[in-house]
């Protein structure tokens, strides 16, 4: 089957499940692409062939005894370096941990396994989770144009999913690297609520902002995944203990009852026309469904996406402490200015931050007490070119005065902590996928997937990059 790599997560489940597919085979077929791809898309920090192959005969194995069988059985999944793997190195795309090994699995990863997901291997990530990779690493290449951005710390992930290496990755989010790689790479994101998915045994890059969740083709397999992820872990201190719903089963045909709010303000002012543009597509699209678009007031977030270095860069120091300053020589210089940055900044800075972003919670709060979702877009501008060594070129002008932060639309909900999915609707004229986020209430993620299933069919984007086919 030729196309195997395009099936979405959920129908290779399906169909390993019946019969129709081996677990073996499905592997197989994914890692003779993975060969033949990865020199191009340099997705994979390392792939677990063997191990995955051994996995899948195991899978087998269980199918035709008659065993249970998980609700991602045989899905070839790939992992975001800086989740714990036993025995295996977990890098989180640095230099200092590049043979660091684990003694233990991540929450996450063990969860994953134990609904049969087959792990294909584990995939790049900028230097410590934040805004550029390792001067030594290759970074990945966008399979819709290689000349543009992959999306901050989960670009492995967006890569290997979107060129069809992975039916599904985990991506971090702290700034926005879950929502940034799936909007530039045309995938379905979903960032939970904070603490709704564990952070045990997964890096930090600031441990009061980083959210885990799945990256994907399809709402379907998001919330497949997310569901085998998702609920209380007591070797996290801030592990949500709350029911998880059956995310799969949720799903709507139309928007009738459902309003959906946007701040016209907020996703036009300091904002590239086409990014707009996304947005009143999106909209009409909500009201074609028959669900109502209301105009609403974001309470302020500015103060916080400029000055979100000092929250993550103090947390990001603690984090790094046994390696920096003693091996500072080994670091890149945009993780080392986070670095610097937080060793630099008072706690004041720091409090105050604090203060500000519980204010802004319960501000978002209630907004969203008069609405199902808030609409916004991912980026401020459409995704830019990057130079070869995969970085956004800087402007010239970097005054803060004088810019909307890139991060606007995505570090104030990594403050509040409200969960959010990232949909693609379309092609720009460029051949680039253009797409937008859904901000829901607090444990709102089933909320999100409803209405993001309606809005995914109304669309009909369908996520194989040219260059991948």
């Amino acid at each position: 089957m030729t196309d195997l790599h395009f099936l979405s997560l959920s129908d290779i489940t399906r169909r390993s499940k019946s019969g129709e597919l081996r677990a073996v085979q499905v592997v197989e077929h994914m890692l003779g692409r993975i060969e033949a791809l990865e020199p191009e898309t340099r997705a994979y920090q390392m792939v677990l062939g063997e191990r995955a192959l051994e996995r899948a005969e195991e899978l087998d194995g269980r199918r035709s005894k008659g065993e249970p069988l998980g609700p991602l059985h045989g899905a070839p999944i790939a992992l975001k370096d800086l989740l714990f793997t036993k025995g295996l190195p977990t890098s989180s795309g640095t230099k200092v941990m590049a043979d660091w090994c684990p003694d233990y699995d991540a929450t996450v990863v063990e969860r994953l396994e134990a609904a049969g997901a087959v792990v294909l291997g584990k995939v790049k990530l900028t230097e410590g989770a934040y805004g550029e990779h390792h001067p030594e690493v290759e970074p990945p290449r966008n399979p819709w144009n290689p000349e543009h951005w992959t999306g901050v710390s989960s670009s492995g992930s967006g890569v290997a999913v979107a060129a069809g290496l992975a039916h599904g990755a985990i991506g971090t989010d702290t700034g926005g690297s879950i929502r940034f790689p799936s909007a530039a790479c045309g995938l379905v994101g979903i960032k939970p609520t904070y603490g709704r998915v564990s952070r045990h045994g997964v890096f930090p890059l600031a441990e009061s902002l980083d959210h885990i969740g799945p990256m994907t083709r399809s709402v379907e397999d998001a919330a497949r995944m997310l569901q085998a992820m998702a609920g209380h872990d007591p070797n996290d201190s801030t592990s949500l203990d709350a029911p998880v719903p059956a995310y799969p089963t949720l799903r709507r045909q139309d928007l009738a009852g459902t309003t959906i709010g946007v701040d016209w303000r907020y996703v036009t002012e300091g904002v590239g026309e086409s990014v707009t543009a996304v947005i009143q597509a999106a909209t009409a699209l909500v009201r074609d469904l028959g669900g109502v678009v209301k105009e609403v007031t974001i309470p302020p977030l500015d103060h916080l996406a400029r000055n979100w270095a000092i929250t993550c860069g103090v947390e990001c120091a603690r984090a790094h402490a046994e390696w920096y300053p003693s091996r500072a020589d080994d670091y890149g210089p945009a993780l080392k200015g986070l670095i610097e940055l937080g060793r630099r900044s008072t706690a004041d800075d720091y409090e105050a931050l604090q203060r500000q972003r519980a204010v802004f919670r319960d501000g978002l709060d209630a907004v969203l007490a008069e609405v199902d979702a808030l609409i916004a877009p991912c980026m401020t501008t459409p995704t830019p070119k990057v130079d070869d060594d995969g970085r956004i070129p800087r402007p010239e002008s970097t005054e803060a005065e004088n810019r909307v932060e890139f991060i606007n639309f995505t570090a104030p909900f990594d403050y509040s902590g409200h969960p959010s999915i990232t949909l693609p609707l379309r092609l720009s004229s460029n051949g680039l996928p253009e797409s937008f986020q859904l901000i829901g209430p607090h444990l709102g993620e089933g909320r999100l997937i409803e209405l993001a299933t309606a809005l995914e069919a109304a669309a009909g984007f369908v996520c194989e990059p040219p260059s991948a086919r």
